[in-house]
């Protein structure tokens, strides 16, 4: 008897374990998580991209770190690499359809983050002001910060 889809991702859930120490979804999962991955990702999305292309785009990424990062996710199946014969040799990188289904995921972290850095520039700063730290590197927002978790409303910007 063969297996449904479903049927065969409830067994492959049930095989791995993010939270065991040697499970090859942790290793996946620590891999995908990195900034470079994520930066990558995004930039793929918008179309294939040469190497050089991709250097100058993902701001403050070396050519050893995007090399690195390009060649695991070759390795994973989440890139293709075509290299065209030229003068130059031509190396360019696309999204598999592989990274392409894990986009949702990298957008709805991006969007998190981008939504969530008040709160999180505010968590910052009450979090340094009850250390008595020095004001970290976030600004705090315009005018009074009032939150209904602490009596910092003396905080100005």
């Amino acid at each position: 008897m063969s297996l449904t889809a479903e049927q065969k991702q409830l067994q492959h859930r049930a095989t791995y374990n993010a939270a065991l120490e040697h499970c090859p979804a942790r290793q996946l999962l620590e891999t995908i998580s990195s900034k470079w991955v994520t930066l990558v990702l995004l930039e793929l999305a918008e179309g294939p991209r040469r190497h050089s292309e991709l250097r100058r785009r993902v701001a403050g990424a070396s050519q050893k770190m995007l090399t690195s990062t390009l060649r695991s996710l070759e390795r994973d199946g989440l890139v293709l690499r075509h290299v065209t014969a030229s003068v130059p040799v031509r190396t360019d990188y696309e999204l598999s359809p592989l990274g392409r289904s894990l986009l949702g995921v990298v957008y709805g972290l991006k969007d998190w983050a981008e939504a969530s850095m008040p709160a999180v520039e505010l968590a910052r700063l009450e979090h340094d002001h009850l250390a008595g730290e020095p004001a970290g590197m976030a600004e705090a927002a315009p005018g009074k910060i009032e939150t209904k978790r602490n009596n910092f409303s003396h905080i100005r910007s």
